[in-house]
């Protein structure tokens, strides 16, 4: 079978096919989305789909192409109340990770999600006459290490250690075998991350083992290789092409939309006001527009 790239866990599960021992998997539309979860249970479960064990949710952005009525804040209230239900209970500081590198733009979802969230943990501090209902919240975009030198991890984990944070939420661009979810999907997950695996460039995992706190990954497929869109291709025609076909290129090449610069915009507010929405649930979109202007 051909070697299919995905950081979808809904996909790797539709790949696995059938009932599979140690997976848990539902639908159900939450405001119009289609809201997708899957739970790893066990080891059995983990080797099947190839996902470490946790929860997965993903969310089918449909609507937001086309710009439908109310299609924003549909999302990022049903993307909000996923966030705030794996979330840890009990309050603390918040650190949100931007991963990715903004020069490139498919992969400048972290550092635009970013851009969108509500920096709060000073505000709290030096302003608490004003600021004290708010949970502290700090951001940071650590870059890739071809620019840096360092590890993601290990500027994350430095961080981490001089804040304490309760929880790290870290949002990167992802992979995914089909060209129709690209752009249109967003999954959370409280197994953390590992930068660059759905390209090829794995790093350092990124997880509550290694950073020693509860870490949820938000991601947006915003890129897939010529062998799953071939592998599309092939499901809707009907027919089967040699593998040999794809072997030269099919791990080289990636494909993004030609709109990926404005998707990017797209799914970061969507994300970014769904964070700040559920970190603080009495702000309204029209004050997160304020305080970011």
């Amino acid at each position: 079978m051909r070697n299919v790239r995905t950081d979808l866990a809904l996909e790797a599960r539709e790949l696995a096919g059938g009932e599979i021992l140690g997976v848990a998997s539902n639908m159900e539309t939450i405001l119009g989305h289609r809201v997708h979860r899957v739970e790893v249970l066990d080891k059995t479960g983990s080797m099947a789909i190839g996902k470490p064990i946790g929860n997965y949710i993903t969310i089918e952005l449909s609507g937001i192409a086309k710009r439908e009525d109310d299609v924003f804040s549909r999302a990022i209230r049903t993307l909000s109340d996923e966030l705030a239900r794996i979330m840890p209970e009990g309050g603390g500081d918040i650190l949100v990770v931007g991963l990715g590198n903004r020069g490139i733009t498919p992969d400048a979802v972290g550092d635009a999600v970013v851009s969108k969230v509500m920096v709060t943990r000073h505000l709290v501090e030096k302003l608490p006459e004003y600021f004290a209902s708010f949970r502290p919240v700090s951001a940071i975009v650590p870059g890739v290490l071809g620019m840096t030198g360092v590890e993601s991890k290990e500027i994350i984990a430095g961080v981490a250690e001089k804040i304490k944070p309760s929880c790290i939420i870290v949002v990167d661009a992802l992979a995914s075998r089909k060209i129709s979810r690209l752009c249109n999907t967003i999954q959370i997950t409280d197994t953390g991350i590992t930068p660059g695996s759905g390209v090829g460039n794995s790093r350092a995992t990124i997880n509550r083992e290694t950073m020693g706190v509860p870490v949820i990954a938000v991601g947006v497929p915003t890129v897939v290789d010529i062998s799953s869109i071939i592998l599309d291709i092939e499901e809707e025609c009907g027919i089967s092409l040699p593998e040999s076909i794809t072997e030269e290129y099919g791990q080289k090449l990636m494909v993004t939309p030609k709109e990926i610069d404005v998707n990017v915009e797209d799914v970061a507010k969507i994300i970014g006001y769904a964070i700040n929405l559920s970190l603080h649930p009495k702000v309204s979109i029209e004050d997160m527009d304020m305080f970011l202007s």
